[in-house]
């Protein structure tokens, strides 16, 4: 596994606050909501619902944080703090790199849950 993926200090700082058993669930619910969050990021670029945009990369930029998985949350964040581009391409560009981080951030998660 790729520990750049991961910030294991993040990670095991979780781990000591909420317990190991309780963070896998975290990290489980994350799994299945990120797909959601890509997907409504993905829906707003398309509509040019700026606001939408903004809030579903809020919403990945945060819950990337709290497992450590900063690179994503970076992205994330950038798409938020910029909002939707006047070229959507760069959008479409911007949101692969961010898929493409998460499937990394993903496996580094499943990883770290299944120790």
């Amino acid at each position: 596994m790729d520990d750049s993926v991961i910030d294991q200090a993040v990670y095991a700082e979780l781990e000591d606050t909420a317990s190991a058993e309780f963070v896998a669930e975290l990290v489980d619910t994350f799994l299945e909501e990120a797909p959601r969050m890509l997907a409504e990021i993905r829906g707003a670029r398309a509509e040019n619902n700026a606001e939408r945009f903004r809030r579903a990369a809020h919403s990945l930029k945060s819950n990337s944080n709290t497992f450590g998985a900063l690179r994503l949350a970076a992205l994330a964040r950038e798409l938020e703090l910029k909002g939707l581009d006047a070229d959507p391409a760069r959008d479409t560009g911007a949101l692969a790199t961010l898929e493409a981080e998460y499937a990394r951030a993903a496996a580094a998660l499943k990883h770290l849950r299944d120790g």
